[in-house]
């Protein structure tokens, strides 16, 4: 996979059109001169949450004993579920009640964008990327830029997009990950089996 498929695969597990709402609500009670701030700040806190499990990830994996195909295959799973769950969301969202106040690093920072599943994607990305490093730090701060600029426009696009709209693109991200998931999956069940493709 190339740094632009990555940076894409990265863009759709933070589901930043899903996290909209979740942006609007955390916010309310927030003055609004005051949210475009809170909101740089918890998306600095995603990225640095995302460049630390990025760089720290894979000793994580490789001193549990794992293969590069074990933990290629799991995060193949795992996409496979989170776009299971972008495309049938269930009816209390993806995290529950929010509390009032101020938000600080949670929900917004994580689990919102730098949550368990992007964390997970990043760990196996470092663990099978058979590229340069930078190229997955690269990508993970395009990743970074496109959906914290979606989040700080949240109010503009919920109003422009209208919950329906949202919907849509928030159900054809899980679309594209079921299929990133299965051709990820299948290149590394060729892989253990020695199928040649």
């Amino acid at each position: 996979m190339d740094i632009f498929g990555i940076a894409v695969l990265i863009f759709l597990v933070t589901d930043p059109f899903g996290n909209i709402a979740i942006y609007l609500a955390a916010l309310k009670n927030v003055v609004p001169e005051r949210r475009v701030r809170v909101v740089a700040r918890e998306l600095l806190f995603a990225l640095a949450l995302l460049l630390l499990f990025l760089t720290f990830g894979a000793k994580i994996l490789s001193g549990l004993g794992l293969s590069r195909e074990a933990t290629a295959i799991a995060g193949g799973i795992i996409l496979f579920v989170i776009a299971m769950r972008l495309i049938f969301p269930s009816p209390q969202g993806l995290l529950g009640d929010l509390p009032d106040g101020e938000p600080m690093l949670v929900p917004l920072a994580t689990p919102a964008v730098a949550g368990p599943s992007a964390l997970t994607v990043l760990m196996t990305l470092r663990n099978t990327h058979e590229g340069a490093l930078w190229e997955l730090y690269l990508a993970v701060f395009l990743a970074w830029a496109a959906t914290s600029l979606i989040l700080l426009q949240a109010a503009f696009l919920q109003r422009f997009l209208g919950p329906r709209g949202l919907t849509a693109i928030e159900r054809l991200a899980g679309m594209l990950l079921i299929m990133l998931s299965v051709d990820m999956l299948l290149d590394n069940l060729q892989s253990v089996l020695h199928i040649v493709p």
